[in-house]
């Protein structure tokens, strides 16, 4: 089965190539440049990718930066929040339909290598920030990828009802080289350890039982998130 996966070099991405790989694919992955303030995270991208032999795309879209503003992403004008992942000022890392504009152009190479699906790394722990990591959104993107061209392609999203914890769980079982994945939403020179994202990595490391092997300038304490059910 050919698979191409969005790969951004980060932890949930690169777990899911591996299971890619594990299940016999022939993986293609495509990364791309929105103008994100971490775009450390395509260095990681492009270095597994070449120590994995595998081909790799990068689609640089930087020119829409622009039209995707006030949020810490995309925008120098926006601090990168810190705290916990599920904190309400998270959604100022929102980039406005960010996943639909990757599926979209990854859907496009996906269909000209007549490949048979199309898979990204959503996980149940992105859904209250970020809506376009809903199961709904899922579905309704797989239903617009079967109807964009003659040649049909599925949606593989094998992470949407699951936790980080256990990505990073699934990700040891697989042999993961965690050391190797950029999460860190400031691109610094190591995991800055307290924005949202880093809070996450570490939390699902310790929710997982499994050693992380970060390197954070700061381990700052946090408690546990708000409940939004």
């Amino acid at each position: 089965m050919k698979t191409v996966a969005i790969f951004s070099g980060g932890l949930d991405s690169t777990v899911l190539a591996h299971e890619l790989l594990a299940a016999g694919d022939e993986v293609l992955l495509l990364s791309i440049d929105y103008g994100q303030r971490h775009r450390k995270e395509l260095v990681f991208a492009e270095n597994f990718a070449k120590k994995q032999g595998l081909v790799w795309k990068l689609a640089d879209l930087k020119s829409i930066a622009g039209l995707l503003g006030g949020n810490s992403q995309t925008s120098s004008a926006v601090a990168v929040p810190h705290g916990h992942y599920a904190e309400e000022n998270m959604k100022l890392t929102v980039v406005p339909n960010r996943n639909m504009i990757m599926l979209a152009v990854a859907g496009g190479w996906a269909v000209s290598e007549k490949a048979d699906r199309l898979a990204y790394g959503a996980h149940a722990g992105d859904h209250t920030i970020y809506p376009d990591c809903r199961p709904e959104f899922v579905r309704a993107m797989a239903a617009a990828l079967e109807l964009c061209d003659w040649h049909k392609l599925a949606m593989f999203t094998p992470f949407v009802s699951r936790s980080k914890a256990d990505i990073v769980r699934r990700g040891a079982e697989l042999g993961v080289d965690f050391a190797a994945t950029w999460s860190c939403y400031e691109g610094g020179e190591i995991h800055c350890g307290q924005c949202g994202t880093c809070y996450e990595r570490r939390e699902a490391f310790e929710r997982a039982g499994v050693a992380d092997p970060t390197h954070y300038a700061v381990r700052a304490k946090y408690a546990e998130p708000p409940n939004f059910s």
